[in-house]
């Protein structure tokens, strides 16, 4: 019978390459987790902060309310609803909702039965006047007159979101205020007649401001 002999301190070095691979094994699972939750976390403090950005916009319309207060106020909470979307996509927990508290107090119900009066109405009437003169930007159809045009949150290449207009149309938005025009086409829904995504509201915007509110809008193509 032929015997095998090891020698001394062999089953111990054995031993200790096995424990070193199962420990390196380990640290580098648990690196590839801890990065996993760094990225989802950076995902997902970026459109809390959008969401507070946007917050504090509409609180900003509320403090100081002009003749298209509440259409911005209904632009803003459209953006805040499509950025929830995202968040409840990339699994970021609960959504972040602009009170409703403050509405009441631009709509001023109890205001209306002591302007009822017939007198009162050209008052009403006059902010659509500004809205009119809608300069010719192309020779597109003007659509939606008088709509003021806000970001939607939403990243990637140039494009827009509507409530109006089905996806697939192209539309031409042009900022009367600086001049500048951008060509987009609807690829998502929203509740406004056209939000711009980042990268096309960048074209077109005023440098510090996160709302168009003279702007001429065509449907082209």
């Amino acid at each position: 019978m032929t015997r095998t002999y090891r020698r001394p301190g062999q089953d111990k070095r054995k031993r200790n390459i096995v424990i070193g691979v199962a420990v390196a094994a380990l640290v580098g699972g648990g690196l590839a987790v801890g990065t996993g939750l760094s990225s989802a976390s950076t995902f997902c403090d970026g459109l809390d902060e959008r969401i507070r950005e946007n917050q504090q916009f509409m609180a900003q319309q509320r403090a100081n309310p002009n003749s298209q207060t509440e259409a911005i106020l209904a632009n803003r909470q459209a953006v805040i609803d499509l950025i929830n979307v995202q968040k409840a996509q990339g699994g970021c927990g609960g959504a972040q909702a602009q009170a409703p508290a403050a509405k009441p107090t631009t709509t001023a119900p109890a205001a209306k039965p002591t302007t009822a009066a017939p007198a009162a109405k050209p008052t009403t009437a006059a902010p659509a006047a500004p809205a009119a003169p809608a300069a010719p930007a192309g020779n597109g159809q003007v659509v939606c007159p008088g709509s003021t045009v806000t970001l939607s949150g939403e990243g990637g290449a140039p494009a827009a979101s509507s409530g109006t207009h089905p996806v697939g149309t192209v539309l031409r938005v042009r900022n009367l205020d600086n001049n500048k025009s951008i060509t987009v086409t609807v690829t998502s829904v929203s509740g406004s007649c056209v939000l711009l995504n980042n990268a096309a509201f960048e074209e077109v915007r005023e440098p510090g401001k996160f709302l168009i509110r003279r702007a001429v809008i065509e449907r082209v193509g």
